[in-house]
């Protein structure tokens, strides 16, 4: 009786239908306002892949021609929380919005994403695409960004996260390219002085000061200067503000806690 049922049971598995559940994760990018080229969307999502993975950090860009009514700050925190992104149970990661239609950007920061992108941090990543977001560079803007939150996740897991007091070096920073003015002056006045002189071949020193005075052409006048008072105003500088640093972070309407930043382009 028993191997009867067992026999039955295995025909009715046979016979129901097998349903297979995968669970897909979220494409990286999404290029709603098609700026990107196939080839630079697939290189752009490898590199995005690759580095979400290995950081356990969800790295998203995400461009559209319209926020449907939001703001960019809740387009993008909606985006991220709707459509399954962030790793682990904090929800890890940053995602770049471009909205085409207002020319905004925002970068939409959970979980780690909060601690490992600050305001400061976000204001500097922004600095470094926003010139290739300005000018149509579109894959070049995005790459920038990426291998920017690479950089700052490794930063923060490693030591201290980049902040207003603590912020990476710039490959050409403002002495250098003070240094080369400089020297670059200083060559170009040399030459034009060489030059100058090399036309003056009718000058000679001359043995006496008189030598040098014209008739009629020295006239001297009597000049004095008088000191009377001096008058000081002192008046008490402020105090420099540094800031506070760190994340400022609010609700979405998914009710999670978001930090971010962005602006125009």
């Amino acid at each position: 009786m028993k191997r009867m049922i067992s026999i039955l049971f295995a025909m009715l598995l046979l016979f129901l239908p097998v349903v297979t559940v995968c669970a897909e994760e979220p494409k990286r990018l999404v290029d709603g306002a098609d700026l990107l080229t196939d080839t630079e969307e697939a290189e752009l999502l490898q590199e995005l892949n690759e580095i979400s993975v290995r950081q356990q950090f969800d790295v998203v860009v995400v461009t559209t021609t319209s926020l449907d009514g939001k703001s960019a700050m809740e387009y993008a925190d909606d985006y991220y929380d709707y459509h399954g992104y962030g790793m682990g149970q904090d929800y890890d990661g940053a995602l770049l919005l471009v909205d085409m239609d207002s020319r905004q950007w925002w970068i939409s920061t959970a979980g780690y994403g909060i601690t490992a992108l600050t305001d400061a941090g976000i204001a500097y990543i922004g600095e470094e695409f926003l010139p290739y977001l300005s000018d149509g560079e579109y894959f070049k803007a995005f790459s920038t960004y990426a291998e920017l939150c690479d950089d700052f996740v490794t930063q923060a897991r490693e030591g201290e996260a980049y902040d207003i007091s603590n912020m990476p070096k710039k490959a050409f920073p403002v002495a250098t390219r003070l240094g080369m003015s400089v020297i670059i002056g200083m060559v170009v006045g040399f030459v034009g002085v060489t030059a100058l002189k090399g036309q003056m071949k009718t000058v000679r020193a001359q043995s006496t000061a008189g030598s040098y005075v014209t008739e009629g052409g020295l006239n001297l006048h009597t000049s004095r200067d008088r000191f009377l008072y001096v008058h000081r105003d002192r008046e008490r500088l402020p105090e420099p503000d540094h800031g506070k640093g760190g994340s400022s972070t609010h609700i979405s309407s998914s009710g999670r806690s978001h930090g971010g930043g962005g602006g125009k382009f």
